[in-house]
């Protein structure tokens, strides 16, 4: 059982007397009822075991000290220490007392005593501030040392390598013996070579730790000077407190640039790595990656020949060995696999075979490819006609190299699903061969939506309908062409067509056979056998003829390209395909196990594909791109070099060359009258009528006799024809000739047609 208690000190002795004994301070507590209070220790109670009753029992001993109020004159006021302020009502008095201010203070001292051990025990965390100083620090190191290291590597790796070559070179050039003069020469020129590789090396090595070295520099003084500057000026200013002040300033700013901790894909310390993270490439992520795509095995390791580097392009590259027994193509087959593992798309990594079984290439680059807007092609700027027997422009690879092939003696096949860039990607090859004026163009349209048919007036032969039937006659007249070049070079003692030849044979100049759209041709039911049957002999037997046979298809499947066919057509283009069996109807049997599939082309990439022309492995390409202004551009060109060479295919004879093809007189008159209304022409086409007096002027000027009378008598108008007609500025009426009754004259004269 508890019970209240109520203490009250005895009266001083200095009382005032008769005022009795003064109440002191009510105190209150809880505690069992002793049956008498304690009287008050001599001496503080000693710290026992339990120090919560020490706590309780010095407190009990300060609230039961007396307190003796100051002597007063007159009346005594009394002073309850329980009793409240009116302007801080939630304080009590005694709390202005000495042992309040010390009750107080030791609040206050523990409070910040646990705010001080809670700071402590948070230091630890990835929020404490020493590990946010930490932070801080290391971003600020590594953002000073930067990525330039990376080129340092590379070049002093490449520098020793080149320089142990060069030492190998000059000990086999001095210990050669002089006697054998030519090896002596050449060994003495491969040290030469060597030599000045390495020198080279050396210079670029030097000059990377350079550029290194000022860019680690400015950047340094950057993070540094201030942090230091503040120390030094804060303890040249204030002595010690100034440099604690410089200090707590450079820890305050380190924490704050270190505020934000690394989550968990951003950690540069967590066990992965990846490129789509923004991550650099380095040895041990290769590892990592190359062992998680099961390339090699847990205890393998790769062999870095190249250090990985950043390019112009802002992508990665590296040349590595495999572990021995690992061939390139496991590598290869396994790019899906090396996407996943590196962060990225499939289209961004490229595996290429490097010079040996177990070399590799790898490039990453950091966007996906072929997406930005494509450069203007190479043939705009030719300012002379393009050599179809040379080199052809096909454009950049992933790596932003500019891709040619040769199509001498070659035939081609190209693929994809509508709206891969069939048609773009076709125009290089087109538009080379339309710039050559010794190229013999035949074509065949097999959409008959008019792609092909801007080169139609180029053209020797031209199938624009669609028809099979049109088609399949087409290629009786080539096999013809054929036979007819076999026998010439067998009258000539010669084997196959070369330049030599063409250039002074025009009958054997070079003859383009394009077919678009080749599955409307050979799906028919009628004639689809026969096609594919004298394509596979146009292809077999042409190519030393000099006969080049390109197809293209929206829809590469067996049924449409024969395997019969397609196996002898040696330039594979597969742009996007849907399926892999479809990339394989091009590329061939086994090329997408390989790791060479059109089906990881995006759809963005528009013109990319796999092009298999030289070399062992197709290569990523994406064509060079003109606009249909362009090609219009390019095209005129053509014309005018192909007439100027004599080359133009027959087309329809204008009427004033009809006229100076009689060789009559009165024909070139009116062939010359002609011209006059051609040479006034507009927007619109020739002039519709002009005044005689304009037409007797320039015919004169131009060397031909003639009278109004004369050209009356050989142009009869009817009395409208002959009214007056405003003309010129000023309006004046002036008689003439309407353009179409002079047409009439020369077509019913001689006989022509308009």
């Amino acid at each position: 059982m508890t019970e209240h208690l109520t203490e009250h000190s005895p009266a001083p002795a200095d009382s005032v007397p008769g005022s009795g004994p003064e109440p002191m301070a009510t105190v209150t507590f809880l505690r069992p009822a002793p049956a008498t209070v304690p009287p008050m220790p001599a001496e503080p109670p000693t710290v026992g075991p339990d120090d919560r009753t020490v706590v309780l029992e010095t407190a009990r001993i300060i609230l039961d000290k007396p307190t003796s109020p100051a002597p007063v004159v007159g009346r005594v006021e009394k002073v309850d220490l329980d009793d409240f302020d009116a302007d801080a009502p939630l304080i009590p008095a005694w709390m202005y007392s000495a042992e309040g201010w010390a009750a107080w203070a030791g609040v206050f001292y523990r409070a910040r005593r646990r705010d001080f051990r809670r700071w402590v025990r948070r230091q630890p965390t990835q929020r404490g501030h020493v590990r946010q100083f930490g932070r801080g620090a290391r971003r600020t190191h590594e953002w000073v040392v930067g990525f330039e290291g990376v080129r340092v590597q590379s070049a002093a790796h490449t520098a020793h390598v080149l320089t142990r070559e060069a030492k190998l070179a000059a000990r086999h050039a001095r210990f050669t013996p002089r006697i054998l003069g030519s090896k002596k020469e050449l060994a003495m020129k491969a040290a030469e070579k060597a030599t000045k590789a390495a020198e080279e090396a050396v210079l670029l090595h030097k000059k990377a730790k350079k550029d290194r070295n000022r860019a680690r520099n400015l950047r340094a003084g950057v993070a540094y000077g201030p942090p230091l500057a503040a120390i030094g000026t804060g303890y040249a200013m204030a002595g010690g407190l100034g440099l604690a002040a410089g200090l707590l300033s450079t820890f305050a700013g380190g924490a704050f640039v270190g505020r934000k901790p690394y989550d968990e894909e951003a950690d540069w310390t967590s066990d992965w790595r990846s490129l789509g993270d923004g991550d650099r490439m380095t040895a041990p992520m290769l590892d990592q990656t190359f062992r998680a795509a099961k390339v090699i095995g847990s205890e393998e390791t790769l062999g870095v020949v190249q250090m990985p580097m950043l390019d112009a392009r802002g992508a990665w590259t590296a040349v590595l060995d495999l572990p021995p027994g690992v061939p390139a193509k496991k590598a290869i087959r396994a790019t899906d696999e090396l996407a996943a593992a590196f962060g990225v798309e499939e289209a961004q990594v490229s595996v290429a075979k490097r010079g040996r079984a177990g070399r590799i290439e790898l490039y990453v680059s950091r966007d996906l490819p072929f997406t930005d807007k494509a450069a203007p092609g190479p043939l705009l700027a030719l300012e002379s006609p393009a050599d179809f027997w040379g080199r052809i422009s096909i454009g950049p690879d992933v790596r932003g190299i500019h891709q040619s092939i040769s199509v001498v003696e070659r035939s081609g096949l190209i693929g994809g699903e509508p709206g891969a860039g069939k048609s773009a990607s076709g125009n290089t090859i087109l538009l080379a061969a339309a710039l050559d004026p010794r190229v013999i163009l035949w074509l065949a349209d097999g959409k008959g939506g008019g792609d092909l048919e801007p080169f139609e007036h180029l053209c020797e032969r031209y199938e624009g309908d669609a028809d099979p039937e049109a088609f399949d006659k087409m290629l009786d007249e080539l096999l013809d062409v054929m036979k007819a070049r076999y026998a010439l070079l067998k009258k000539l003692g010669k084997r196959k067509v070369t330049e030599e030849l063409a250039n002074k044979y025009p009958e054997l100049r070079q003859l383009l056979l394009w077919v678009d759209e080749l599955m409307l041709y050979t799906t028919d039911d009628e004639y689809g056998k026969k096609i594919t049957r004298k394509l596979r002999n146009l292809v077999s037997r042409g190519r030393a003829a000099g006969i080049i046979t390109f197809c293209a298809t929206q829809k590469p499947g067996s049924d449409v390209v024969d395997t019969s066919l397609r196996d002898l057509l040696s330039i594979r283009w597969a742009l996007r395909c849907t399926t892999p069996e479809a990339s394989d109807t091009i590329l061939g049997k086994g090329a997408a196990a390989s790791g060479y599939s059109a089906k990881t082309i995006q759809s963005e990439m528009r013109g990319a594909g796999l092009l298999w022309a030289e070399g062992t492995n197709p290569t990523m390409v994406r064509a060079d791109y003109y606009t249909d202004e362009q090609v219009e551009e390019l095209l005129a060109r053509a014309t005018e070099w192909r007439r100027a060479a004599g080359t133009l295919p027959n087309g329809p004879v204008s009427l004033p060359d009809q006229l100076r093809a009689q060789g009559d007189d009165e024909a070139l008159l009116l062939a010359a009258v002609l011209d006059v209304f051609a040479a006034h022409s507009t927007e619109d086409g020739p002039a519709e009528w002009l005044p005689g007096q304009l037409l007797l002027d320039e015919l004169r000027t131009a060397g031909h006799t003639v009278t109004a009378e004369k050209l009356g008598a050989l142009v009869q108008r009817t009395d409208e024809e002959k009214a007056k007609r405003p003309w010129g500025e000023k309006g004046s009426r002036l008689a003439g000739y309407p353009l179409a009754r002079v047409e009439a004259a020369a077509t019913a004269r001689f006989g022509l047609t308009a």
